[in-house]
């Protein structure tokens, strides 16, 4: 292999049937993971030392007499595929440089109250997070729409928006003091009066520029879109618009509203129509949004909470900044990704295979590894410590999926695909369990599982087979029972017709659990490229086998854009042709057929893919369908409709506009077809490509990235 991949800290770590870090992933191990003292000098000498680090940390949960042992399984784990996430491989271990860091990646904040003082108060938590280097999600519609008049203060709202704005600025500086650009999730309910506000927020440059977004979409509104039909928008009413006989209110159910609202009976709560439109309406403004601005995202919150494990405790409304994990207010989103090109014995070739026994072996162990993260949680607020501690719910997911059905030969998005991708799920799924009652029986389950939860009549109207059991309202059954009996995702072990399965759902519901969530699928961007050396992120095929990614640099105001290879080609060329360097046009021309990237995938394989991949994850997953820039409007806005009829929880697209935005990975034909111009102080115009350099203030930058830093704000106004 040619010395151009060859790494000077990393390489005599890595296996003999491995493939060396290519410079740019060693670079953002180096940057992110490596530790480091105050003067920058590595604590880390190599990948290897992160690794022992990590699972030293790790280990320290363990009884001491156990300590060593586990420190050389975790440590094995690492080195065979075991990734956690990038909270965790940067602050385990670090207590010594920086204490004040957490190992959770992302938390949801607490319900935002509809008062000044509850607004401010979540700000002032949401800024602990994030200096904690934690991205946080939030539920806006929460909060009364513009234009509503609050009686203490004697005046009308500004609505949620103007709010959001604060949240952002926060952000931005929280972020810009620690190095790391934080990131935050906003959600908006589709019935609030204020959502085409919501959905078209980030066309004006620089603003919320700190969020992802997400409208949390119904079935009753998809049905109404289907069926042509109108769509309320509504608020809870207080007494005075109650009383107003000019004021249409109708009766919604909606669990998320607590505090002083009306309520009836049967727990609905008394809602204000604002404004009726069609549904169809409403549905073109999110899908022309998304076709032009990638936002705001999908979140199908009907199916989220219906296959939610705590179905029976939880109210979900809001996801961590990806969308891969929904939580409940202070839920904490502890991850860690599996990278399946580990797992694939003789590579692109006829006897090409994927090491099932091994696979289970790393995922016995991480399962173990993740749940000690939740000793060493580092969360800053008491309440995310308790959540975390109730319910102990990791996310463990996979990564390198597109990479390793390229390595089988197998085409992405094919029936084997699917077949292969749903069966990585089950047995991650299965054996995550298995370990999970392990830990239950050696360090006792989750708290949660061993609570007397009395049944509501909220509870019971979510499962009516609670009644067809002889169970009633008033009745106190354990959280074991109504999360491995009556869940919906764990009821699927018993329709798998292994009888192992079955014993495993009945020891379940004897025992209980170490924790409630085994399972989830995060975009793994920057782990991906780095520690599994540009492996896909995530359940992705690879963008492509040649391109750029925008990284973002501490203290360097434009991303910066670093060339990157796919780890199927890298391997590929060790195995099959060693001597095609440097890469050239030519060389992906003659590659095998089933080297496929994300631009030959349709939208509906993509799909396909993340349907089979959320069978048996128990959380969510974080996937984007990437769609050419010339792909057609009305066929965009299907796949959006198959996804609902596919139960998925959430869908999101990329569909790259250079007019608006850069994306994080940009192909160099893009940024070569496309113009960028800028206005000199002299009222004079240049005109450069995307990918052409450029000096400005002080730093070298493509006129792509430059263009989008200007525009942004990120050097003042544009």
């Amino acid at each position: 292999m040619s010395s151009q991949f060859r790494s000077s800290a990393v390489a005599e770590e890595v296996a003999e049937n491995d493939v060396a870090l290519q410079p740019a992933s060693e670079d953002i191990w180096d940057v992110k993971y490596r530790l480091k003292d105050k003067h920058g000098n590595p604590v880390d000498q190599n990948l290897a030392d992160t690794w022992r680090r990590v699972a030293k940390a790790l280990a320290k949960v363990e009884e001491p007499g156990k300590q060593e042992f586990w420190h050389h399984r975790f440590t094995w784990a690492l080195a065979n595929g075991a990734i956690p996430a990038g909270r965790i491989m940067s602050n385990a271990g670090a207590e010594a440089y920086k204490p004040a860091t957490s190992t959770i990646n992302c938390t949801v904040s607490g319900t935002i109250p509809d008062s000044m003082d509850g607004i401010l108060s979540m700000v002032k938590e949401a800024g602990l997070t994030l200096k904690a280097g934690c991205g946080i999600g939030y539920e806006f519609s929460t909060l009364r729409p513009k234009g509503a008049y609050v009686t203490g203060a004697g005046a009308y709202t500004s609505g949620p928006l103007s709010f959001m704005d604060i949240y952002d600025k926060m952000c931005f500086t929280v972020s810009s003091a620690g190095g790391r650009r934080g990131a935050q999730m906003g959600t908006f309910d589709i019935s609030h009066p204020d959502v085409m506000d919501f959905i078209k927020a980030k066309r004006e440059d620089g603003r919320l520029r700190q969020f992802n977004l997400s409208c949390l979409i119904t079935k009753d509104f998809m049905e109404a879109v289907k069926h042509d039909a109108d769509w309320k928008l509504v608020f809870p009413a207080n007494q005075s618009e109650m009383d107003d006989q000019d004021n249409e209110i109708v009766w919604r159910h909606m669990p998320h509203f607590k505090g002083s609202v009306i309520r009836n009976d049967k727990g609905e709560i008394a809602c204000k129509v604002y404004r009726t439109i069609r549904a169809q309406r409403l549905w073109d403004v999110i899908m022309a949004s998304t076709y032009d601005y990638a936002e705001p995202g999908f979140i199908l919150i009907d199916e989220v909470n219906d296959k939610n494990n705590n179905w029976f405790c939880e109210d979900v409304r809001a996801t961590n900044p990806c969308g891969e994990q929904p939580l409940p207010p202070y839920g904490a989103c502890l991850l860690g990704s599996i990278n399946l090109t580990k797992f694939v014995s003789d590579p692109f070739t006829e006897h090409a295979r994927f090491d099932w026994d091994t696979f289970r072996e790393v995922v016995s162990v991480f399962t173990r590894m993740l749940d000690n993260v939740v000793e060493i949680n580092g969360l800053p607020l008491d309440k995310q410590r308790d959540e975390i501690l109730a319910k102990r719910r990791h996310g463990m997911g996979f990564l390198g999926l597109g990479s390793t059905l390229t390595m089988m030969r197998c085409q992405y998005g094919s029936e084997e695909s699917l077949a292969f991708t749903e069966k990585v799920g089950y047995e991650m799924a299965r054996t995550g369990f298995e370990v999970g009652l392990q830990l239950a029986e050696e360090k006792g389950a989750a708290p949660i599982m061993e609570q007397d939860i009395e049944i509501t009549p909220e509870i019971m109207a979510k499962r009516p087979l609670l009644a067809d059991d002889g169970i009633q309202v008033g009745d106190k059954i354990k959280g074991r029972i109504l999360w491995a009996k009556y869940s919906n995702y764990m009821q699927q072990f018993l329709q798998t017709g292994d009888a192992k399965d079955k014993a495993l759902i009945e020891a379940l519901m004897e025992k209980g659990c170490r924790f409630t969530h085994h399972s989830s699928i995060a975009p793994t961007g920057t782990i991906s490229l780095s520690l599994a050396n540009n492996a896909s992120n995530g359940i992705e095929p690879s963008f492509a086998h040649h391109y750029a990614r925008n990284i973002i640099r501490e203290g360097k105001k434009s991303k910066e854009k670093v060339d990157v290879f796919s780890y199927e080609l890298l391997a590929y060329r060790e195995q099959i042709n060693p001597d095609a360097m440097p890469y050239t046009e030519d060389e992906a021309n003659q590659l095998p057929d089933y080297f496929i990237s994300a631009d030959t995938v349709t939208p509906k394989q993509h799909v396909d893919i993340q349907a089979a991949s959320q069978k048996w994850v128990d959380s969510s997953i974080s996937k984007t369908a990437n769609v050419p820039t010339d792909f057609p409007y009305e066929d965009f806005k299907d796949i959006y409709l198959y996804a609902y009829e596919k139960g998925l929880k959430g869908c999101t697209t990329f569909r790259f506009n250079p007019e608006v935005f850069q994306g994080v990975l940009v192909k160099e034909d893009d940024l070569a077809n496309t113009t960028y111009k800028f206005t000199l102080e002299d009222g004079s115009t240049v005109e450069v490509k995307g990918n052409e350099e450029i000096e400005y203030d002080g730093e070298m930058h493509t006129a792509a990235n430059l263009f989008d830093a200007l525009k942004e704000g990120y050097y003042g106004k544009f």
